[in-house]
Order: structure tokens, then sequence, then C-alpha cells
């Protein structure tokens, strides 16, 4: 952690982020570069109406494989040196593959590196590996570990029962489970979006038209090699672009990203709400300060950090996913240093699943806490035997009911007492004398157990396969 970072990310959640350094920092876009580089120069090698670029032996592939592979921060260096004196980082990265090869048998091959690409050809195709790969092995690994945890504590938490609180007033009982499972869903949800998001890349040149490969090549099929090659890194083909890839599907993610955030968000603060009233008791460590004046304190400072990284992710998120899709005519480069903060606005939603998790995992519901708020909340059986009023036929039912409890404390006594007035069948008198705000839950238990993909009624729901490895 560096204590002159400006930004958190790499200063105080260093440790929390590190895992999207790989895939997502300056260091990673200069490798997946020299990864897109290499592959193209490869791919030229095979193909056999391409004839200035020879055919390579397999420790030549292998060497150009092993630019990208063995990346480390002293290539990143040269590359750096490299662009502070050409002032172009991607000219910087062919610069730097071309030296590499300069002393090794690919020698003749050194002016085919970057041949008929325009610096959008590797940056898009760079950016679209390394965000799937960040998502892939880094975020949707966590955000199922959250999932997890969420459907471990509805389950547990099935049959505790407790108050709804519709507008924060007391209402029909529910269970914990169940309320936590109804986020569960709602993750779930929004998840399968994600996963299933396409990462869309083009390679065709200044103006997306193919204008120097035909003229060196006007017998390649350009547009089948392309969508071959694009292929071949895992993406999916975008043939018709301007110079740039339109980013289309990066605003597709960010949307689905603050969608899941926004879920979320929901979440936490409901949790930050449960545990004021007290519905769950936080674990103390012995070690650590609530407060720097109140020594009682245990605050709920996961959630809130939570909100607090939600927030700033789907705020940038919004302004990416409005930005990135928008380039005057054939190409601006404002979507340049906009790509850089992707990964940013990642980080900080990977940031809240961390903090969600580690706050679910310190809390345990207070069994107590439940069943002493239905001791003084009988008026909530008012639901319940207005509508067997109803079913009865028993006129102005809702308004008597509404006479009786709008407003105020009902007990035990009053509520027996008004049952035992109606003239309703024995069996319905009997079953709403024997209910209690606490046994009113209806199948708040059975919905906490739920298995919302079981019980879908479209069964065919794709699976998203495993992306190819590179």
């Amino acid at each position: 952690m560096s204590l002159r970072a400006i930004s958190p990310i790499d200063g105080r959640y260093a440790d929390k982020t590190e895992a999207l350094r790989p895939y997502l920092s300056e260091w990673a876009l200069m490798k997946y570069r020299v990864l897109v580089e290499v592959r193209w120069l490869i791919a030229m090698s095979e193909h056999e109406g391409i004839t200035h670029v020879r055919r390579f032996s397999d420790d030549e592939i292998t060497l150009l494989r092993e630019l990208a592979a063995s990346f480390d921060d002293a290539a990143a260096s040269e590359i750096k040196s490299i662009e502070a004196f050409v002032n172009h980082d991607v000219k910087a990265v062919e610069y730097y593959i071309k030296a590499e090869l300069r002393d090794a048998s690919l020698s003749d091959v050194i002016e085919s590196v970057h041949f008929a690409c325009t610096s959008a050809d590797i940056n898009n195709l760079a950016y679209a590996m390394m965000l799937r790969d960040a998502m892939r092995d880094v975020w949707l690994p966590k955000a199922r570990d959250l999932l997890q945890l969420l459907d471990d504590w509805a389950l547990k938490s099935a049959d505790a029962p407790m108050l709804a609180r519709t507008h924060g007033k007391a209402a029909s009982p529910t269970t914990v489970g169940k309320e936590l499972k109804v986020f569960s869903a709602r993750l779930s949800r929004q998840l399968k979006q994600i996963e299933s998001q396409t990462f869309l890349g083009k390679f065709n040149g200044a103006v997306g038209a193919y204008n120097a490969h035909v003229a060196a090549y006007p017998d390649v099929n350009w547009l089948d090699f392309s969508r071959r090659f694009v292929e071949g890194l895992g993406l999916s083909h975008n043939a018709l672009t301007t110079q740039i890839e339109a980013h289309d599907f990066l605003a597709e993610l960010s949307h689905a990203l603050i969608r899941f955030n926004t879920v979320l968000l929901d979440l936490c603060r409901d949790m930050w709400a449960y545990i004021s009233l007290g519905y769950f008791k936080q674990k103390m460590m012995a070690e650590e300060v609530g407060s720097s004046t109140m020594p009682h304190k245990v605050n709920p400072i996961n959630f809130e950090n939570a909100e607090a990284n939600l927030g700033i992710s789907s705020a940038t998120l919004g302004h990416l996913a409005v930005k990135l899709p928008v380039s005057r005519l054939q190409r601006d480069l404002s979507d340049t240093s906009a790509l850089r903060n992707l990964g940013v606005a990642i980080a900080h939603s990977l940031l809240a699943l961390t903090s969600t998790s580690q706050g679910l995992s310190k809390v345990d519901i207070d069994r107590k806490v439940l069943q002493g708020d239905f001791e003084d909340a009988w008026e909530v059986l008012g639901e319940a035997i207005q509508t067997l009023l109803r079913k009865h036929g028993v006129p102005g039912a809702y308004e008597q009911l509404k006479a009786m409890t709008r407003g105020k404390s009902m007990s035990q006594t009053s509520i027996q007492e008004f049952i035992n007035t109606l003239d309703i069948p024995g069996p319905d008198k009997k079953r709403l004398l024997a209910l209690t705000p606490a046994t009113y839950i209806g199948l708040a238990k059975e919905l906490a157990q739920y298995d919302s993909a079981a019980g879908r009624e479209d069964e065919s729901v794709s699976i998203i396969p495993d992306l190819q490895e590179l």
C-alpha cells in the first residue's frame, strides 16, 4: 500500500483490489497489447495468402507467445521508456516487440509487426480481453460467493419470524430468511445478465474498411480472416465499425453492473436498518474500536463502506455507459482516457462485494429482539381478520378493522375478544384465534427455501460456457 496514493484503490484498499491488477492496470494493458500484436503476427504467418510473412517454426511461435506470457515489470518499464521518447503508447509496444525480435530468428519479419493495424485495432481487443478476464477470474467469483452466503443465510433463517416494515412501520410478518432470499433472487437475475455479456472486437483498420489490407492483398478474404482472428482471441467479431469498436457492449456491461450494484446497495441499507432495529447483532472483535469517544459502539461499518463504494462504482459506470458509445464522426480520442477508468469502477464494485460479504459474516440474528417486536404488534393480524370476513361476505370488513386497529396498539386479549364476536364458521374462527403475529407468516418459510431456477416456467435459461482460454 502506498500512503501517497491519490486513489484509495491503490492506497487504503490496495490489498483488497490487488487481484484486479493483472487485468485492469496499465501494466495489464501493455501485456494484452503485446498479446494481440504477437497473435496477429502468428495469424498472418499461418495464412497462405499473406506471402510476405513466412510460416514460423514451433520454437518461433513459442518465442512469440512467451513475449506475452512472461511479460514482467522490466518489459513494462522498457515500453514506458520507449513511449516517453515517441509519445505514443501503442507504437511503443510495437517498437518493444521489434526490439525483442531483432536478435532472434524472427528478425526478418519485424517490419510485419503491427502490419495494416491502427492503434484502435490493438486497443479494442486488449480492453475486451482485459475486462472479460477480470470479470471471469475476479469479480464474478466474488459475486457468486456473496450469493452463496445470502442463500446460506436465507436457509438458516427461513423460520425466523420478523415484523415487516413497510413505510418503516410494523406490517404483516415475514421471516428473515425470506427477505434475504428476495435479495438473493434479485442479485442472481442481474448476475446472469452479467455472465451472458458478449465481449466484442474489431480488426479492420483505420476507418473500419480494410483499406490498407486490400491495397496490400486484394485477393485475401479480409472479413473472414478478421473474424477468425478476433474469435480466436475468445471474443465476438464486430464487422461494422468506424476506426473504433463502438463500445456499445461496454455500455451494456456498465449498465448491468449498475443494476447489480443498485440491488446490492438496497441490501446494504436494509441490513443497516435491521441492525439499527436490533434484529441483527454484530459480532464483537476484542481489538476493534467502534467509536473514538463512545466505547460501547459496534458500528455497521461494512455495510456503510459497501454503500459508499457502490455509489462511486455506479456513478463512474454511468458516465462510461453514456460517454463511450459516442465518438465524433469516424474517431475522436475522448474514449481513450475514459476507458482507463473501467478498472476503477469495477474495483469499487469489488470492494463493495467484499465489504458486504464481511458484514454478513459478522452478524447474528437476535431472535429475542425479533420476538419482542411481536408482543406489542397484535394489530398486524387485522389483515388476516378482515380477509376472512371478506371471504364470508361480511359487509364493511375492512372498515371495521381499520376503525379498530389503525394507529393503535392492540393486545392479544382485545384481538381475540373481537374474533370471538365474529359470525363466521367455526373452523375459520378457530384458525384466527390460533394465530399470533409470530405465526402469521404465510409462505415466508417456504419462499426462503425456494429455488428460483427450478421454479422457473421457462427451463431454457442458458448456462454461459467458460470463456476460451488464451
